[in-house]
């Protein structure tokens, strides 16, 4: 007979939840509002996969005790959370489409680098606090045998399910409000400009700057020859991925990277521009322009220093105001700007919830919906 292995758990408990989803396995209210919270948190989403690969590890072994995830304790009973996160709970997560971040959670500074028990009173250092208070008391409960892993997992899981259906059904509806006619007079740029300002001042909206540029290149591609290469993970530092900047433009026909955008929600500092140079000097490619985006105000000095490079690397180092950016494009592409809106509202509903949270993305539409209401 066949072993069951951590992905056969992780079947049947969906498989049980998707068959009661009005109804929890849990007896204890006070648990089931704890795991509510932490599966409909917005501001952070790193604990849902972390307890899924703790509860996992311990179904598949209950001789481990949960609430030593870490390899680096050094105990028999300790265990490789991140190694059960990456094996079998991701690819759970993007085959059901569930509304958790798409990378490991060991790597979000508040689980890294743990070498201890998460035993009653461990403070993980995480804000909101809520959600990583109640994740180590959950792993408590677990490991005092108080509550049941599969329950637990499975309650999670139902939880999942229910978030990611109102989800779906609230983004239908404003979807389907945005639905225009055909003789409907679109957004002039202007509007548009304001429509992405008001965006761009919603909470959480440090990877919009990067959508926006990409859309603008992606509507013109092809009467402009270049076009952006795929967006990295937001949360990816440039280390990890090799890249030179967020945005990377190449010729259509052709790989090399001939003009970088690096996005700032803060005031570009010549700091930052060394920093880039360091960059360049470690890479072969020879780019002709080094742009920085930023929401903050531009220091002259940064930009004379910016400017003050050129003869110096052959590069051309600019910095620019991401609405004066994104204006002087609409203006300039007025014929595509309908097309840029829509390219840039797929992105923004395209991007997973750790770059772009769920309000974030409704917000759009519903911003969207409210300017081009008085053209119907």
């Amino acid at each position: 007979m066949s072993k069951i292995t951590p992905s056969d758990i992780l079947e049947t408990l969906f498989q049980k939840a998707v068959g009661s989803l009005s109804k929890s396995s849990l007896k204890s209210l006070v648990v089931r509002e704890k795991i509510e919270f932490i599966c409909r948190c917005n501001a952070t989403k790193a604990p849902i996969r972390f307890l899924m690969s703790c509860l996992l590890a311990k179904i598949n072994n209950p001789k481990f005790d949960i609430r030593k995830p870490y390899t680096e304790i050094k105990a028999d009973d300790a265990f490789s959370g991140r190694g059960f996160d990456e094996e079998f709970v991701e690819p759970f997560v993007h085959k059901y489409k569930l509304p958790c971040n798409p990378t490991t959670a060991y790597l979000s500074p508040v689980f890294r680098n743990i070498d201890r028990p998460l035993t009653d009173g461990f403070v993980l250092v995480g804000r909101p606090r809520k959600p990583y208070d109640f994740t180590v008391e959950i792993l408590n409960l677990i490991q005092s045998n108080k509550e049941k892993s599969e329950y637990i997992l499975k309650e999670i899981i139902r939880f999942l399910l229910i978030v990611k259906a109102e989800d779906e059904q609230r983004m239908e509806q404003l979807i389907a409000d945005l639905k225009q006619a055909d003789d409907i007079l679109p957004l002039a740029t202007e509007e548009i400009v304001m429509l992405l300002t008001q965006h761009l001042n919603c909470k959480g909206s440090s990877r919009l700057p990067v959508l926006i540029v990409s859309s603008a290149y992606q509507t013109v591609k092809d009467q402009i020859g270049e076009v952006n290469k795929l967006l990295k993970a937001h949360n990816a530092a440039d280390k990890q991925t090799g890249s030179i900047g967020d945005v990377e433009i190449t010729l259509t026909n052709d790989d090399r990277i001939v003009t970088c955008y690096e996005m700032k929600d803060k005031r570009v500092t010549k700091t930052d521009i060394d920093v880039a140079l360091q960059k360049l000097s470690k890479t072969k490619s020879k780019i002709d322009n080094y742009i920085f985006i930023t929401t903050d105000i531009i220091e002259i000095e940064v930009a004379e220093y910016a400017k003050s490079l050129y003869e110096q690397t052959g590069v051309e180092f600019a910095v620019l105001d991401c609405i004066g950016f994104i204006r002087h494009y609409l203006h300039f592409f007025h014929r595509q700007r309908n097309i840029f809106l829509n390219i840039y509202q797929s992105m923004v509903l395209a991007e997973p919830t750790s770059s772009v949270s769920q309000p974030l993305k409704e917000a759009f539409l519903a911003l969207r919906r409210a300017a081009e209401a008085d053209k119907r």
